[in-house]
Protein backbone atom coordinates (compact mmCIF):
# COMPACT_ATOMS: atom_id res chain seq x y z
CA UNK A 1 0.00 0.00 0.00
CA UNK A 2 1.10 3.26 -1.08
CA UNK A 3 1.08 6.09 1.49
CA UNK A 4 1.65 9.48 1.29
CA UNK A 5 3.80 11.47 3.88
CA UNK A 6 2.93 14.91 5.12
CA UNK A 7 6.27 17.05 5.95
CA UNK A 8 6.41 18.14 9.52
CA UNK A 9 9.75 19.96 10.09
CA UNK A 10 11.26 17.44 8.01
CA UNK A 11 9.85 14.60 9.44
CA UNK A 12 7.56 12.54 6.97
CA UNK A 13 4.39 11.85 8.80
CA UNK A 14 2.18 9.18 6.84
CA UNK A 15 -1.61 9.87 5.68
CA UNK A 16 -2.87 7.49 7.74
CA UNK A 17 -5.84 6.84 9.78
CA UNK A 18 -6.26 3.65 12.17
CA UNK A 19 -7.86 1.39 9.44
CA UNK A 20 -5.78 1.85 7.04
CA UNK A 21 -2.63 2.07 9.04
CA UNK A 22 -3.52 -1.79 10.45
CA UNK A 23 -4.93 -3.23 6.91
CA UNK A 24 -1.12 -1.47 5.77
CA UNK A 25 0.79 -2.94 8.41
CA UNK A 26 -0.65 -6.34 8.46
CA UNK A 27 -0.75 -6.62 4.63
CA UNK A 28 3.32 -6.15 5.05
CA UNK A 29 3.64 -8.93 7.60
CA UNK A 30 2.15 -11.10 5.81
CA UNK A 31 4.14 -9.86 2.40
CA UNK A 32 7.25 -10.40 4.67
CA UNK A 33 8.51 -6.67 4.13
CA UNK A 34 10.78 -6.13 6.10
CA UNK A 35 10.73 -2.14 8.11
CA UNK A 36 9.77 -0.97 11.11
CA UNK A 37 6.92 1.41 12.28
CA UNK A 38 7.36 4.57 14.09
CA UNK A 39 4.34 6.36 16.45
CA UNK A 40 5.40 9.86 16.22
CA UNK A 41 3.94 12.96 18.03
CA UNK A 42 5.09 16.11 19.17
CA UNK A 43 8.57 14.55 21.55
CA UNK A 44 9.53 12.64 18.29
CA UNK A 45 9.39 15.69 15.92
CA UNK A 46 10.98 17.84 18.19
CA UNK A 47 14.00 15.11 18.68
CA UNK A 48 14.08 14.35 15.01
CA UNK A 49 14.63 18.44 14.85
CA UNK A 50 17.57 18.84 17.35
CA UNK A 51 18.75 15.72 15.88
CA UNK A 52 20.10 14.48 12.73
CA UNK A 53 19.69 10.72 13.27
CA UNK A 54 16.64 11.09 14.79
CA UNK A 55 15.23 12.45 11.84
CA UNK A 56 16.50 9.83 9.60
CA UNK A 57 15.41 7.08 11.63
CA UNK A 58 12.15 8.78 11.24
CA UNK A 59 12.64 8.91 7.85
CA UNK A 60 13.71 5.13 7.27
CA UNK A 61 10.55 4.09 9.05
CA UNK A 62 8.13 1.96 6.64
CA UNK A 63 5.36 4.35 8.64
CA UNK A 64 5.41 6.93 10.53
CA UNK A 65 2.04 7.38 12.47
CA UNK A 66 0.30 10.30 13.04
CA UNK A 67 0.11 9.69 17.18
CA UNK A 68 -0.22 13.32 17.81
CA UNK A 69 -3.64 15.78 17.40
CA UNK A 70 -1.05 17.92 16.38
CA UNK A 71 0.22 16.31 13.58
CA UNK A 72 -3.22 15.22 12.46
CA UNK A 73 -3.85 19.22 12.50
CA UNK A 74 -1.02 19.86 10.19
CA UNK A 75 -1.54 17.27 7.61
CA UNK A 76 -5.28 18.19 7.11
CA UNK A 77 -3.62 21.53 6.85
CA UNK A 78 -1.99 19.94 3.88
CA UNK A 79 -5.07 18.68 2.66
CA UNK A 80 -4.73 15.26 3.88
CA UNK A 81 -8.84 15.69 4.85
CA UNK A 82 -8.87 11.42 6.00
CA UNK A 83 -6.14 11.31 8.34
CA UNK A 84 -6.66 10.69 11.66
CA UNK A 85 -4.69 10.02 14.29
CA UNK A 86 -3.10 6.34 14.95
CA UNK A 87 -2.44 6.59 18.72
CA UNK A 88 0.23 3.56 19.80
CA UNK A 89 -2.01 2.42 22.62
CA UNK A 90 -5.50 2.27 20.03
CA UNK A 91 -3.18 0.33 17.04
CA UNK A 92 -1.50 -1.80 19.69
CA UNK A 93 -4.79 -3.07 20.09
CA UNK A 94 -6.46 -2.60 16.59
CA UNK A 95 -3.35 -4.78 15.16
CA UNK A 96 -3.69 -7.82 18.56
CA UNK A 97 -7.79 -7.79 17.43
CA UNK A 98 -7.31 -8.30 13.61
CA UNK A 99 -4.22 -10.64 13.96
CA UNK A 100 -5.98 -12.60 16.23
CA UNK A 101 -6.52 -16.61 15.04
CA UNK A 102 -4.98 -15.40 11.60
CA UNK A 103 -0.97 -17.08 12.71
CA UNK A 104 0.07 -13.83 13.09
CA UNK A 105 3.11 -14.41 15.60
CA UNK A 106 3.89 -11.38 18.21
CA UNK A 107 7.03 -10.54 20.59
CA UNK A 108 6.71 -7.75 23.08
CA UNK A 109 9.95 -6.10 24.01
CA UNK A 110 10.08 -3.51 26.63
CA UNK A 111 8.74 -2.34 30.00
CA UNK A 112 10.03 -3.11 33.32
CA UNK A 113 9.46 -5.03 36.33
CA UNK A 114 7.34 -8.07 34.64
CA UNK A 115 5.41 -5.73 32.40
CA UNK A 116 6.00 -7.14 28.81
CA UNK A 117 4.93 -10.80 30.49
CA UNK A 118 2.12 -8.97 32.02
CA UNK A 119 0.99 -7.21 28.63
CA UNK A 120 0.98 -10.59 26.78
CA UNK A 121 -1.33 -12.34 29.56
CA UNK A 122 -3.73 -9.60 29.50
CA UNK A 123 -3.68 -9.10 25.40
CA UNK A 124 -4.38 -13.42 24.91
CA UNK A 125 -7.02 -12.95 27.70
CA UNK A 126 -8.95 -10.17 24.96
CA UNK A 127 -8.07 -11.36 22.09
CA UNK A 128 -8.54 -15.56 22.13
CA UNK A 129 -6.24 -16.85 19.20
CA UNK A 130 -3.38 -14.19 19.77
CA UNK A 131 -0.07 -15.77 19.29
CA UNK A 132 2.67 -14.62 22.11
CA UNK A 133 5.65 -16.21 20.44
CA UNK A 134 7.97 -14.65 23.17
CA UNK A 135 9.10 -11.36 25.54
CA UNK A 136 11.99 -9.92 26.53
CA UNK A 137 12.25 -7.35 29.49
CA UNK A 138 15.94 -4.96 28.48
CA UNK A 139 17.68 -3.60 31.00
CA UNK A 140 17.94 0.09 31.34
CA UNK A 141 20.91 0.57 29.30
CA UNK A 142 22.03 -0.42 25.88
CA UNK A 143 22.19 -4.23 25.71
CA UNK A 144 25.83 -5.90 26.16
CA UNK A 145 27.17 -8.69 23.69
CA UNK A 146 26.25 -11.35 25.66
CA UNK A 147 22.51 -10.19 25.85
CA UNK A 148 22.47 -9.42 22.11
CA UNK A 149 22.96 -12.59 21.88
CA UNK A 150 20.46 -14.11 23.74
CA UNK A 151 18.28 -11.52 22.05
CA UNK A 152 18.88 -12.68 18.49
CA UNK A 153 18.64 -16.28 19.76
CA UNK A 154 15.23 -15.81 21.38
CA UNK A 155 13.85 -13.85 18.57
CA UNK A 156 15.28 -16.92 16.39
CA UNK A 157 13.44 -19.32 17.71
CA UNK A 158 10.20 -17.19 18.50
CA UNK A 159 9.84 -16.48 14.63
CA UNK A 160 7.76 -13.26 15.08
CA UNK A 161 5.96 -11.18 12.61
CA UNK A 162 5.51 -8.43 14.99
CA UNK A 163 7.70 -7.66 17.54
CA UNK A 164 6.18 -4.62 19.40
CA UNK A 165 9.17 -1.85 21.36
CA UNK A 166 8.24 -0.21 24.27
CA UNK A 167 11.08 1.81 25.36
CA UNK A 168 9.71 5.51 24.25
CA UNK A 169 11.43 7.97 22.09
CA UNK A 170 14.12 8.51 20.98
CA UNK A 171 15.13 5.07 22.82
CA UNK A 172 12.83 2.58 20.32
CA UNK A 173 13.69 4.54 17.62
CA UNK A 174 17.19 4.02 17.53
CA UNK A 175 17.09 0.67 18.82
CA UNK A 176 14.35 -0.08 15.25
CA UNK A 177 17.40 1.14 12.98
CA UNK A 178 20.10 -0.71 15.15
CA UNK A 179 18.23 -3.92 15.29
CA UNK A 180 15.47 -4.44 12.46
CA UNK A 181 18.75 -5.99 10.22
CA UNK A 182 19.91 -7.66 13.11
CA UNK A 183 17.23 -10.10 14.13
CA UNK A 184 15.01 -12.98 12.38
CA UNK A 185 11.47 -10.42 12.54
CA UNK A 186 9.49 -9.01 10.03
CA UNK A 187 7.65 -5.68 10.86
CA UNK A 188 9.32 -3.60 14.34
CA UNK A 189 6.45 -1.19 16.15
CA UNK A 190 7.66 1.55 18.58
CA UNK A 191 4.70 2.27 20.58
CA UNK A 192 6.45 3.30 24.20
CA UNK A 193 3.82 3.76 26.56
CA UNK A 194 0.87 1.24 25.10
CA UNK A 195 2.58 -1.74 27.34
CA UNK A 196 2.41 0.00 30.38
CA UNK A 197 -1.58 1.19 30.02
CA UNK A 198 -2.44 -2.46 28.23
CA UNK A 199 -0.83 -3.75 30.98
CA UNK A 200 -2.73 -1.82 33.55
CA UNK A 201 0.49 0.24 34.86
CA UNK A 202 -0.47 3.61 33.38
CA UNK A 203 -3.79 5.31 32.81
CA UNK A 204 -4.87 6.63 29.34
CA UNK A 205 -6.42 9.85 28.86
CA UNK A 206 -10.12 10.20 28.72
CA UNK A 207 -11.12 10.30 25.03
CA UNK A 208 -11.91 13.96 24.77
CA UNK A 209 -8.69 14.86 26.24
CA UNK A 210 -7.44 12.24 23.59
CA UNK A 211 -9.24 14.53 20.71
CA UNK A 212 -8.77 17.79 21.78
CA UNK A 213 -4.98 17.23 21.39
CA UNK A 214 -4.95 17.78 25.54
CA UNK A 215 -3.46 14.42 26.25
CA UNK A 216 -0.07 15.57 26.90
CA UNK A 217 -1.89 17.08 29.80
CA UNK A 218 -3.24 14.67 31.24
CA UNK A 219 0.29 12.59 31.42
CA UNK A 220 1.73 15.32 32.64
CA UNK A 221 -0.66 15.67 35.41
CA UNK A 222 0.21 11.40 35.82
CA UNK A 223 4.07 12.28 35.76
CA UNK A 224 5.20 15.40 36.30
CA UNK A 225 8.59 15.07 37.65
CA UNK A 226 9.51 12.31 34.09
CA UNK A 227 7.72 14.72 31.74
CA UNK A 228 7.68 18.51 32.98
CA UNK A 229 10.64 18.86 30.83
CA UNK A 230 9.63 17.37 28.00
CA UNK A 231 6.23 19.28 27.65
CA UNK A 232 7.19 22.65 28.66
CA UNK A 233 10.50 22.39 25.90
CA UNK A 234 8.88 20.97 22.88
CA UNK A 235 5.49 21.91 23.05
CA UNK A 236 5.91 25.84 22.30
CA UNK A 237 8.63 25.23 20.00
CA UNK A 238 6.62 22.54 18.08
CA UNK A 239 4.02 25.54 17.49
CA UNK A 240 6.69 28.41 16.36
CA UNK A 241 8.64 25.83 14.42
CA UNK A 242 5.34 25.13 12.29
CA UNK A 243 4.41 28.11 11.92
CA UNK A 244 7.69 29.01 10.28
CA UNK A 245 7.40 26.35 7.93
CA UNK A 246 3.51 27.39 7.31
CA UNK A 247 4.82 31.05 6.58
CA UNK A 248 8.01 29.99 4.74
CA UNK A 249 10.11 31.31 7.09
CA UNK A 250 11.69 27.90 7.43
CA UNK A 251 12.02 25.21 4.86
CA UNK A 252 12.40 21.51 5.44
CA UNK A 253 12.77 18.61 3.08
CA UNK A 254 12.25 15.47 3.10
CA UNK A 255 14.66 12.32 1.51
Amino acid sequence: MQVERVNVLGVGISALNLDRATQAILEAARERRKGYVCVTGVHGVMESYDHPEIRAAHNRAMFCTPDGMPMVWVGRWAGHRAMRRVYGPDLMLRICQASAGQGIRHFFYGGANGVAAELSIKLQERFPGLIVAGTYEPPFRPLNAEEQADLAAKVRAAKPDLFWVGLSTPKQEKFMTEYIDKLETTIMLGVGAAFDMHAGRLRQAPPWMQRSGLEWFFRLCMEPRRLWKRYFKNNPRFVYHVICQKLGLEKFTLP
